[in-house]
């Protein structure tokens, strides 16, 4: 693979975190973009989850910082990219299918391991009922973006899902994953167990990556980078309280993400990678409030983050 950033490969590793989880990620890749000079497009590797394999699936394509930022504040022009904005999945789930996603491998792992918080978010989502959600809207913005290809251009950007039936996570892009379509795998990685359905693959059903893990950086390690990039907006640096009843399971939710994440860059870490990590502080959570997928908080986030996301990587080093 061509070194893209000179002397030092770069990774970047961008987490899930829903309709404002994107639009946190968008602020934090302008963020990137001035206070590091770098285009993040020129990421010798990207990994993605979710909204950050959506974002991802964006960036691979070559669509710049400025048009994301400019889908974002309403202002592109870019046809594909105001069509993808007004497909939003919404704030709640559609009613869901009467049946559970995985609950052989649920009762497995919650055997096994009992003491690990995130393997029991993992776990928990195999005791689910099937969503019936739509994801037809990203299928379209793969294919748009990509008119007779199969992947993005970027030659190394792979995109995060879980494989429901054992939990093993996959980057689709990889050398190691099965071959995928863009659209599947961008549909599987943000696959919200209870809202989307799982996505065949390979003879596989794979749903959200974020089931597995937020941002699965250590997923990096085989890469053997200079240093990564950690965009998390599911995460954050330490616990940060409930400030109200509704965002109690939110709280529940980020604090095992956040350990999982923590465990993960010190894996990098120690395999002699430095990491660069951006996440939600409490200042972000109060604007987002508790529920992810709230489109109606979108631009405010956005708003919001551009200043949050720059000062923070003003003060962030590589280490």
């Amino acid at each position: 693979m061509s070194n893209r950033n000179g002397s030092h490969r770069r990774g970047l590793a961008i987490g899930c975190g829903g309709t404002l989880g994107a639009a946190w990620i968008v602020a934090a890749l302008a963020a990137a973009r001035d206070v590091l000079q770098w285009d993040p497009r020129e990421a010798d590797v990207m990994i993605g989850t979710s909204a950050g394999a959506e974002m991802l699936t964006m960036l691979g394509s070559g669509i710049g910082v400025d048009e994301l930022v400019a889908m974002q504040d309403g202002t592109s022009t870019n046809p594909i990219l105001t069509a993808h904005m007004r497909c939003e999945p919404g704030r709640f789930p559609p009613l869901p299918r009467p049946r559970l996603g995985a609950p052989a491998h649920a009762v497995r792992s919650l055997l096994a391991g009992p003491g690990n918080g995130h393997a029991l978010l993992t776990a928990s989502s195999g005791l689910l009922p099937q969503g019936s959600g739509d994801p037809s809207w990203l299928q379209r913005l793969a294919d748009r973006l990509n008119p007779g290809r199969g992947w993005v251009e970027h030659p190394a950007t792979w995109l995060v899902a879980m494989d429901q039936d054992s939990g093993e996570r996959v980057a689709f892009g990889s050398p190691s994953a099965p071959d995928a379509n863009l659209g599947a795998a961008l549909r599987a990685s943000w696959g919200v167990p209870g809202w989307f359905p799982p996505v065949p693959i390979d003879g596989r059903r794979f749903i959200d990556g974020g089931a597995a893990s937020t941002a699965s950086a250590d997923l990096l390690i085989p890469a053997q980078l200079d240093e990564v990039v950690v965009l998390a907006p599911m995460a954050s640096t330490g616990r940060i309280p409930a400030t109200s009843p509704g965002h109690l399971l939110e709280r529940q939710l980020r604090n095992r993400m956040s350990e999982k994440l923590d465990a993960e860059i010190a894996l990098l870490r120690a395999s002699g990678t430095k990491v660069l990590r951006l996440d939600a502080t409490a200042e972000d959570l109060e604007v987002m409030g508790p529920n992810f997928m709230d489109g109606r908080r979108r631009l405010a986030t956005f708003e919001h983050s551009l200043k949050s996301t720059r000062k923070a990587m003003e003060q962030g080093t590589f280490a």
